[in-house]
């Protein structure tokens, strides 16, 4: 018998913590066993309260949100009308399966200010640091110190980001899906639009996402616990939410040990 250890990479959607923009946030109404005995009861004519069990009926959740709430897989879509130098850009239900079942690999940029820009240079300075070699379709996952503020009030501003460099350096040696514990996988809206009002440089706005445009990758935002997984010897599952013609959908990301 083989055994298995799963570590959970994924954040639940839930409403009242500072998961996303306000405009942004998740509505989730929730129905009860004892509020929806009427609704059962309509499909089936004569049905009494008194004959279910317990008088209750079913319970039922209805949602309002973006397909980039909780944690999610990003498609080539997200990030600009075209990936790969001119191909048209793969929405969320195109994207390969192949991409989303690989073995993991955890870079640790914990140390990092928040807003700071990766660059190749420091990919490759952690990758030797834990002496790994890059395969074609490595998962590639980027613990910040976003993650352990998630749901604060500060989560939005925290953590580092992959500028178009590092992006790049990850892409050309076969990579095409990354992730990171940070709202974004590029640095925080709030420390580029500081550098963008400094510099006039539009280029550094989302940088590491436009990096798609020369070479189509994926990326999970908001992932959770990439503090509890060494940096290799795992698989990571993250295979999407089909939802046709999408810029993204939800996974329920994890890790995945064998014995």
């Amino acid at each position: 018998m083989v055994k298995r250890r799963i570590i959970d990479l994924s954040v639940a959607l839930e409403m009242g913590i500072a998961s996303d923009p306000p405009q942004m946030l998740p509505q989730i109404e929730y129905h009860d066993h004892a509020s929806t005995v009427g609704k059962m009861a309509a499909y089936f004519p004569g049905l009494t309260e008194e004959q279910l069990p317990g008088r209750e009926g079913w319970a039922v959740e209805t949602l309002t949100v973006s397909t980039h709430n909780g944690t999610h897989l990003d498609a080539p879509y997200h990030f600009h009308s075209t990936m790969s130098k001119g191909q048209r850009a793969l929405t969320i239900d195109e994207v390969p399966l192949d991409w989303c079942f690989n073995p993991g690999v955890k870079l640790d940029f914990q140390d990092f200010d928040d807003g700071y820009v990766v660059t190749a240079g420091d990919v490759e300075a952690e990758l030797k640091r834990i002496g790994h070699d890059l395969q074609p379709l490595d998962i590639v996952v980027v613990n910040t110190s976003a993650g352990a503020r998630y749901g604060t009030n500060d989560f939005l501003s925290s953590g580092c980001g992959m500028g178009r460099e590092a992006t790049l350096y990850l892409l050309d040696r076969g990579v095409r899906v990354t992730g990171t514990d940070a709202w974004s996988w590029d640095a925080p809206f709030v420390h580029t639009a500081k550098r963008y009002g400094d510099t006039g440089d539009a280029s550094i706005i989302w940088e590491g996402h436009r990096a798609s445009i020369e070479i189509g990758y994926c990326h999970i935002e908001k992932l959770a616990h990439l503090d509890q997984l060494p940096d290799s010897g795992y698989t990571i599952a993250c295979f999407p939410y089909k939802i046709k013609g999408a810029s993204a959908g939800f996974t329920r990301a994890v890790a995945i040990f064998e014995a």
